[in-house]
């Protein structure tokens, strides 16, 4: 992609831009598609990774807003593999709801909460590239599905869980392998290879062309996002360099065993070793023992030992 029609990535613009309300169109374009309804931020909340550190990292960032109904939309965007990866996001949407109810306030005040993580990594076994979670509570034996009374401003209402409960949203982008077609499509096409159609409708996309592209950042901030690219890539290459190795490793000494226990050590061996490569990889760049710990599963102390 030539200069003058590169456009920041999405997760670069999420920790430094998207935080401007001058900028909110492009971050309400996507959750309008994945909602299929339009969505108006009034305002980012706090969270983690609100604050600009000069250590900031480049594996993980996070939005947490509120909309003009009063629900919250949590974005993740996660670069490297986390062990117990959906119990967190359970843990930050649990934190999340309880953070936004005053002690003594009636159960009325809590707010439906959006979960969606956009993620770079490998996250399980699935076909598709976008995953979409909501509770209903469905009869053992009639299979209806339960609705409950609720009052507001003095009217019983019903309502169903799914417009209570919290809603997930698992965004697998490399398993993204389409001709961008629909609004959807279109960002998922942003969000993997930062392309934009020049005549795109999608929602927040034509915002995005307008406000993030590259060679409307000064001399500084491109730095700092060469070095952020710069970072994703070799973490990317370390880590598939230490799973070839670890696999050629793993056969090589269960083929010299020539028995199943040989086998299956040779590849625990050869694991352990590629986790070992890549975590003295990442702590020579910089990085620090937390990170490199949820990138390799290794403990702080096997970390603090290469």
């Amino acid at each position: 992609m030539e200069d003058d029609n590169k456009y920041i990535r999405f997760d670069w613009a999420a920790k430094r831009m998207l935080r401007d309300k001058a900028n909110f169109g492009v971050f309400e374009g996507l959750i309008t598609v994945l909602l299929n309804e339009p969505v108006h931020i009034v305002e980012i909340l706090e969270s983690e990774s609100n604050q600009e550190e000069p250590d900031d990292k480049f594996n993980r960032v996070d939005i947490k807003a509120r909309d003009s109904k009063g629900e919250i939309i949590l974005v993740e965007i996660q670069q490297a593999r986390e062990l117990y990866y959906l119990e967190r996001v359970l843990y930050g949407v649990a934190k999340t709801i309880t953070e936004h109810i005053s002690l003594g306030d009636k159960y009325d005040k809590v707010k439906k909460v959006y979960s969606i993580s956009i993620l770079y990594f490998d996250l399980g076994q699935g076909a598709d590239y976008l995953y979409h979670g909501q509770t209903s509570l469905v009869g053992v034996h009639t299979k209806d599905t339960l609705k409950i009374n609720t009052r507001d401003k003095g009217l019983i209402k019903i309502k169903t869980p799914e417009e209570i409960f919290p809603e997930y949203f698992i965004i697998r982008v490399n398993e993204f392998n389409k001709v961008a077609k629909t609004p959807l499509e279109e960002w998922m096409d942003y969000l993997k290879s930062g392309h934009i159609k020049a005549d795109t409708t999608a929602p927040g996309l034509q915002e995005a062309r307008q406000k993030l592209q590259y060679l409307k950042m000064d001399k500084a901030e491109r730095r700092a996002y060469d070095r952020h690219i710069d970072n994703i890539m070799v973490q990317n290459d370390v880590l598939d360099t230490a799973k070839m190795e670890g696999r050629a490793e793993g056969k090589a000494e269960g083929r010299a065993e020539g028995r199943a226990e040989g086998r299956a050590e040779g590849r625990q061996e050869g694991r352990q070793e590629g986790k070992r490569s890549v975590a003295a990889k990442l702590k020579a760049m910089g990085i620090d023992s937390k990170t490199i710990a949820q990138a390799t599963g290794l403990t702080n102390k096997e970390i603090d030992s290469l």
